[in-house]
Order: C-alpha cells, then sequence, then structure tokens
C-alpha cells in the first residue's frame, strides 16, 4: 500500500469527515485545473470507503452488543478488530 493509502487508513471517522467536507467546498468552487480536480476527486473517494468502512465496523459491534439469544440474554463474546 501507498503512503497516502495509510494515512486515509488512519483516520478517524470525524477527521475523514472533516476531510471530506473540505474536499467538496474545494471542488465546487470550480477553479482546480482537471488534473488536480481528479486527484483531489479520488482522495475523497480513498477517505469515504475508510469512513464507510469504520461505520460498518461500529455497525457491526452495535449489532453484536444487542443480540439476545433464544432465551432473551445478551449474547456476548470478545470483540475481534
Amino acid at each position: 500500500m501507498s503512503d497516502d493509502t495509510n494515512e486515509k487508513d488512519a483516520l478517524s471517522f470525524e477527521a475523514s469527515t472533516d476531510r471530506l467536507t473540505a474536499i467538496v467546498e474545494q471542488l465546487e468552487e470550480g477553479e482546480l485545473p482537471l488534473e488536480a480536480a481528479l486527484r483531489l476527486f479520488e482522495e475523497g473517494i480513498g477517505v469515504a470507503r475508510g469512513a464507510q468502512a469504520r461505520l460498518d465496523a461500529a455497525e457491526k459491534r452495535v449489532e453484536e452488543l444487542l443480540g439476545v439469544d433464544d432465551r432473551g440474554e445478551a449474547r456476548t463474546r470478545p470483540f475481534e478488530s
């Protein structure tokens, strides 16, 4: 993986949304040359995918925490990250 990919993976969900907001604002200005806009768009896609992966993992964890067994008791098991 490239350093850029590692940096995107290291962003917290909140940092990802902040970066995506900044990217959208830059793209909406319409002042960037085509190649720069494409690079920024590509970065945004990577950041969005990382944020989605974090959301998916959080959803899975919540589902595990809220799960109940056949007797109505909470199902618990160690969380695997």
